[in-house]
């Protein structure tokens, strides 16, 4: 689609078109609530997205009072898209309610109160009490990491435990699945930040606890 050949270019265009943002800004910080407006769904619109759920997103982020972009996902991280899992607290409160209910190929545009992101302290590049703006565009839609089924498919030999390989394998089918297949460095990246973050014992295994498994029955 030619929205993704323009990519950050056209984010950065539409920024600067004060008038583009400011009615909509207003309202919205007066409503104190996440706006959703859906700017592309596919005619098959499955899986849909629930908490739990790990997807695979770009998105951009834009203050609401004058369209100014704090942040662009193509140019952040070798421009990789970025793994989510829904509803866990990773990303800001209004983003996670945003993005349930969406299918891979879809193209949001979220509305986000101060209350839902940074707050009364903002958090840099965002000023406090900022409404902001997130257009994000999912990729892929799978069960979560920190559900038992994706832990029992990833978890190859049943030792109760995920290796590197485990894991890198069980996003090279899901990746497949959804007819989008990526070079071997893309998944060692991947691969890497799941275990950086994850891997508290850093052992080279990510056990069941260290998925939070029991502790989070409800993923």
């Amino acid at each position: 689609m030619m929205w993704r050949l323009l990519g950050c270019t056209f984010c950065l265009f539409v920024s600067l078109q004060p008038g583009f943002w400011r009615g909509w800004a207003a309202a919205e910080e007066l409503e104190g609530e996440v706006k959703i407006e859906v700017l592309f769904k596919p005619l098959h619109c499955s899986p849909k997205s629930k908490k739990g759920d790990l997807m695979n997103i770009h998105y951009d982020g834009f203050l609401a009072k004058d369209g100014s972009q704090f942040y662009c996902s193509r140019t952040d991280k070798d421009g990789h898209p970025q793994w989510v899992v829904l509803g866990i607290g990773r990303i800001i409160k209004g983003l996670d309610m945003g993005m349930v209910d969406m299918c891979p190929g879809e193209r949001r545009k979220i509305t986000v109160p101060p209350a839902l992101a940074f707050g009364e302290q903002g958090k840099e590049p965002v000023p406090p009490n900022a409404t902001v703006i997130f257009e994000v565009e999912a990729f892929s839609v799978s069960r979560g990491p920190r559900s038992m089924e994706a832990f029992g498919n990833m978890d190859v030999d049943n030792d109760k435990s995920l290796s590197k390989d485990e894991v890198k394998e069980y996003l090279k089918v899901e990746y497949k699945r959804e007819g989008k297949p990526r070079e071997e460095s893309f998944f060692d990246k991947v691969v890497e930040d799941i275990f950086r973050k994850n891997d508290n014992d850093r052992n080279g295994q990510i056990s069941v606890k260290e998925y939070n498994i029991y502790r989070h029955d409800e993923l």
